[in-house]
């Protein structure tokens, strides 16, 4: 008979283990990312072999936290980039970002400020906490990836990354890269009817040296909506009242008392709870830009183009609400599916096979594919004119002057 899954079932198989919080937080460990009490964690220099055809790639940061900047990097840099590992380009080396691909065609240097595995409301975050120091910048990409709508309202991401195997990760030869450490994030207040921000359960590096204990781990994730949500969508059991108030306030028809309904039920709970918590970010956010002089520009990104299908196809997409709010808002956005889309047509092969030739596999610390060096350059170039335009006075590669090297920015 198979074990009946519930909450309890999933916090026991994602406990974080001792020795890879040891390898996490041992600076003379080799890690990826490094503890940050509010966000997390952001990362660090790292070498790790999971690049295309099994190559070794090259990570590493400068002083203020950005990726190293390759191309134009003893010129003033007006644009800074927030994200997840979209932003951050896992998966290649530092020259082979998309950043790198742009600078070095429109000719002035690009800040990279991407990390993987985190959400909207991280990238907004960070961006506001990089522009009280010397790495500010006028101009803003905010890159959002599909998943980083959910991942905003996630309390401690590595639950829903790790269960998915967690059985590969009882006992790996070597400490696992850890992420998606508990961080600050946003959730709905049912009592006061609204969002609002939250801090990290992590404080400190002994809070999360805490959470190595199962009871521990168990106490403080145990009455999690999202992780009931997440619960009931890998077929496990779990009590559903609160998570039917939630989908009361935000005016979403469900029934997860039905077997045959609640796993597709309350997918469309989390998607909308997600969107809704994006909503709000944004609110904030773009209204923190205004004040202070930022202008914002935003990029949507996808893993395996479900979007770029239903555009093909003509069916409405999944994440039609947002980007009806982004219109509805007058937010200035690229919408990379289409882009992707509209290019698949010059070729006679089906979409996936498309879409996968841009990839590299899973491997390392990367819970999804990233683009290789070739899917970073046409990334790139998919919003590369929305850029130019953008920009006031335009980059120098576009300004008619004589030289690349001519005025600063």
């Amino acid at each position: 008979m198979s074990e009946v899954v519930n909450v309890k079932t999933v916090l026991n198989r994602t406990t974080f283990h001792k020795r890879d919080l040891d390898a996490l937080l041992d600076p003379r460990e080799p890690s990826w990312v490094k503890f940050d009490p509010e966000f997390g964690y952001v990362p660090s220099d790292f070498v790790m072999q999971d690049g295309m055809d099994d190559s070794w790639t090259t990570y590493r940061y400068e002083s203020a936290g950005h990726r190293k900047l390759i191309n134009y990097a003893d010129r003033p840099c007006r644009i800074n980039t927030f994200g997840d590992s979209y932003t951050q380009c896992q998966q290649v080396s530092d020259g082979e970002t998309w950043q790198e691909v742009l600078a070095a065609h429109i000719g002035e240097p690009i800040r990279n400020f991407g990390c993987g595995g985190q959400s909207v409301y991280f990238a907004c975050k960070r961006a506001k906490r990089m522009d009280a120091t010397d790495a500010s910048a006028e101009y803003i990409i905010l890159n959002i990836f599909d998943d980083d709508h959910v991942r905003s309202l996630d309390a401690c991401r590595w639950i829903r990354s790790a269960y998915i195997n967690w059985w590969e990760l009882a006992t790996p030869k070597v400490p696992i890269q850890l992420n998606g450490l508990p961080s600050a994030h946003v959730r709905y207040n049912l009592k006061k009817g609204r969002f609002e921000e939250r801090a990290g359960v992590c404080p400190n590096e002994d809070a999360l040296r805490a959470l190595c204990t199962p009871d521990r781990f168990y106490a403080t994730f145990k009455d999690d909506p999202i992780i009931k949500m997440f619960t009931i969508m890998m077929d496990g059991e779990t009590d559903v009242e609160e998570l039917e108030a939630l989908a009361e306030a935000l005016e979403v028809e469900v029934d997860l008392r039905d077997p045959k309904k609640r796993k597709d039920d309350v997918r469309k709970l989390c998607d909308v709870y997600g969107f809704k918590a994006s909503e709000f970010i944004l609110d904030d956010f773009k209204k923190w830009a205004a004040e202070n002089g930022r202008k914002l520009l935003i990029l949507l990104t996808y893993y395996k183009f479900p979007v770029g299908r239903s555009i093909l196809k003509g069916e409405p997409r999944a994440d039609q609400c947002f980007i009806d709010y982004l219109d509805r808002n007058g937010f200035c956005y690229v919408d990379t599916a289409a882009k992707f889309a509209e290019d698949s047509k010059r070729y006679n092969v089906p979409f996936e096979q498309y879409e996968e030739s841009f990839r590299v596999k899973p491997k390392g610390a990367a819970v999804f594919g990233h683009y290789t060096p070739v899917g970073n350059a046409f990334y790139a170039f998919t919003f590369k004119d929305e850029v130019v335009d953008w920009l006031d006075p335009k980059p120098p590669a576009y300004r008619g002057s004589p030289s690349v090297l001519g005025p600063d920015v």
